[in-house]
């Protein structure tokens, strides 16, 4: 038995499927990706997370701002506990914000996070942060919530960053579960689908 060749309508067909797979597998992977791009090199103000505090600190005062806001689907209030310190910079710090339940509901929030000028994520080191897992506050209650920090010391030889001595963390609180209206309305539709 010999093999035909594929007429080039199958060609074609095969070509625009490999490519349809492709063009699925990459973005697919375009999220995980663009994370992982973002924490490794520091673009777009994304901070770094470290196992430990520094062990050099170096005699150059470096100040850092606080900045939080929240989705508007998320009915908390979200400040930090202190607006500014300075500190030098490998020097391990430990700042509070605050987030109140403003609702009826028990909510959970995620925070997502970057430091401003953008070049200086690369160097801001982040030891625990309560944006590393969700948070659920019932109603009414308000939590105080850690952040450990320190700003590298590679910073002071780096070309691009070695100029800054003035950051900016800002977090975002964002609702990770779906408000009520929307849970009663899935329920709903689960209870039409399933008579």
């Amino acid at each position: 038995m010999t093999d035909r060749p594929q007429p080039n309508h199958m060609k074609t067909v095969w070509s625009l499927l490999g490519v349809v797979v492709f063009m699925g597998a990459m973005a697919w992977a375009a999220v995980p990706f663009y994370d992982w791009f973002c924490r490794v090199t520091g673009y777009g103000g994304t901070t770094q997370r470290a196992d430990s505090a520094s062990e050099t600190v170096v005699d150059q005062v470096v100040r850092v701002r606080f900045d939080a806001n929240t989705d508007r689907n998320l009915d908390w209030t979200f400040r930090p506990m202190q607006t500014r310190i300075d500190l030098n910079i490998g020097e391990t710090a430990l700042v509070f914000y605050e987030a109140t339940n403003n609702s009826d509901e028990p909510i959970t929030g995620t925070a997502s996070f970057n430091v401003a000028p953008e070049v200086a994520g690369y160097f801001f080191d982040k030891v625990e942060c309560f944006c590393f897992t969700e948070q659920t506050l019932q109603p009414g209650e308000r939590m105080e919530m850690p952040v450990t920090f320190y700003v590298n010391p590679d910073i002071v030889g780096d070309r691009d960053a070695g100029w800054v001595r003035d950051i900016t963390l800002s977090y975002t609180f964002h609702r990770t579960d779906p408000p009520r209206a929307t849970q009663a309305a899935l329920a709903g539709d689960a209870a039409v689908n399933t008579n």
